[in-house]
């Protein structure tokens, strides 16, 4: 029963694990995936280094070979002139000179392979860092996208949304009626003024009259009175 129980918590332990771990995948992957990238840029200061001390290598055996031909050269005039001592001397130096020139080569191989493979390394890390990033990039999108998602699946949301188009469509038909009557008021102003300018002119007698005067009814008045009599 003990065991039971003790695989029971460790199950609810794992399962709370993984939930943590879902609900903060992505800040968990950010944060991977900068440390990756800090962990490749050591690595490509590591090969700096590799290649400066190769660099230095090279120039340094490339200095061991000079020197060894100047004592040959050396060693060999002493020779000609029976310096047997002084030739013995350069011929152990060149011995010893030969010996680091050497070991500068072996070195220089070591160096060359080392650096080949680190630069093989950090490539293929590299190129695993930008397949991440822009893994990150697209889900960082969907996530998003996924909240905007949930937004407008919520019925508050919507409601929300019926409601401002309404009031937006009162606005308009209010603003529309009020465009209208002004148009209608300015169209009735400007018949005013112009009825009131031809009735002026008409009673000063410029053009036909615009309706009977009463001269004209009181002369109709007399005619039927005259007819009559």
């Amino acid at each position: 029963m003990f065991n039971v129980i003790l695989t029971l918590i460790r199950g609810r332990a794992h399962d709370a694990e993984q939930a943590f771990i879902d609900r903060n995948a992505v800040p968990l992957l950010a944060q991977q995936i900068r440390e990756a990238a800090a962990g490749i840029q050591s690595a490509r200061r590591g090969v700096a280094v590799a290649v400066a001390q190769n660099e230095q290598e090279s120039d340094r055996y490339a200095s061991i070979v000079d020197r060894i031909v100047d004592l040959e050269i050396r060693a060999v005039a002493a020779l000609q002139k029976g310096s047997e001592d002084l030739a013995r001397e350069a011929a152990e130096a060149i011995a010893q000179l030969e010996a680091e020139r050497d070991a500068s080569e072996k070195a220089q191989a070591q160096f060359n392979a080392t650096i080949g493979k680190l630069k093989a390394t950090v490539r293929a890390a590299d190129a695993r860092l930008h397949e991440l990033q822009r893994g990150e990039r697209l889900v960082r999108a969907t996530e998003q996208t996924q909240k905007l998602t949930a937004a407008c699946d919520d019925n508050s949301g919507l409601a929300t949304l019926d409601e401002a188009e309404e009031t937006l469509a009162r606005l308009r038909a209010y603003q529309d009626r009020c465009e209208i009557v002004s148009s209608t008021m300015k169209a009735m102003d400007a018949a005013s003024r112009q009825a009131n300018v031809i009735e002026k002119l008409a009673n000063a007698g410029f053009g036909a009259p615009i309706g009977p005067s009463a001269d004209d009814v009181l002369a109709r008045l007399r005619n039927r009175v005259n007819s009559a009599a």
